[in-house]
């Protein structure tokens, strides 16, 4: 069966737009069932040429319950490997950090003024490409607290301070799917598998009956996206734009390798002056000791 390839903003955009579906999806990476859920994909503009385009990238944001409360779920899908990939994220997570409307109603006062917390945040990172440290998969970065008078104690209460103030997050290596799946999670995931793509990159093969049923809404999602031509257009756009921004990043490699060299060579030459001064101090040393010793001869 062949489904469009979610790897893909405009995809995945289209995938989540789909409550079943989106709830599926982030219930299953975060091992919760979520009652409710509201989803919200940040556009954004991309200068291509002459022509002002909408591509919908990077940044997904949804406001989840669960049995354990409500959170705020933070999506990043990044294809390929940039230089200012980290800083984009923080600032994207700062800006939700500091969002107003992240907040959750918790009671009502008296007076009818709704009484509101933070709600606490989850950031799930899907990467095309590979960290070099790790080959895991799927990556729980989960926290802890502990108590460090008492022999680091671990402190089993939930914390409303410490939960406001930091986030849990799930790093997907999209290049270490495996086709043999060893968790029911990885063979949902399996359907960004890049190793199930056909001649055209925008479209993956894969075998519906591999996946359990509850997961059969997915794939029918992904497949209905290739009918859709303005989906198929984004992804030409999409793929036009991450070739421009390489070729930009190539061409700041490039340049900044010129700079390394040039300036290697002018620590070289300063190396070299250095060495040559201090060989001409010596000589000047050398010389005065001679021109004295000659002085006392004379004598």
């Amino acid at each position: 069966m062949k489904i469009a390839n979610p790897i893909y903003d405009v995809v995945f955009k289209y995938l989540m737009e789909d409550s079943k579906v989106a709830k599926l999806l982030i219930g299953a990476i975060i091992n919760e069932k979520i009652s409710e859920l509201s989803f919200f994909p940040q556009e954004y503009t991309a200068l291509s040429g002459k022509e002002s385009l909408t591509v919908y990238r990077v940044d997904f944001m949804a406001k989840i319950k669960t049995a354990k409360g409500f959170k705020c779920i933070l999506i990043e899908i990044q294809k390929a490997k940039f230089e200012t990939d980290i800083m984009r994220f923080r600032r994207y997570l700062g800006s939700q950090y500091a969002n107003k409307e992240n907040k959750y109603v918790v009671g009502i006062k008296k007076n009818g003024k709704k009484i509101k917390k933070a709600l606490p945040i989850v950031s799930i990172y899907f990467l095309g490409y590979p960290l070099k440290e790790v080959n895991a998969p799927i990556i729980k970065v989960k926290r802890h607290y502990y108590d460090v008078i008492n022999n680091d104690r671990e402190i089993r209460q939930t914390i409303e301070f410490i939960e406001s103030l930091t986030h849990d997050s799930f790093v997907i290596q999209i290049p270490y799917l495996r086709r043999k799946y060893q968790s029911d999670l990885e063979c949902l995931l399996s359907v960004f598998n890049q190793e199930n793509r056909t001649h055209d990159n925008h479209i993956l093969n894969v075998f519906e009956l591999d996946y359990p049923k509850k997961y059969g809404l997915i794939i029918r999602r992904l497949q209905k996206a290739i009918a859709e031509p303005e989906i198929r257009d984004t992804m030409d756009i999409e793929d036009d734009i991450l070739e421009e921004l390489q070729n930009k990043e190539r061409d700041v490699e490039a340049k900044n390798k010129i700079i390394e060299e040039k300036n290697q060579v002018i620590n070289e030459k300063d190396q070299a002056l250095s060495k040559k001064d201090k060989a001409l101090e010596e000589n000047k040393k050398l010389i005065e000791s001679l021109m004295e010793k000659l002085s006392q001869l004379e004598k």
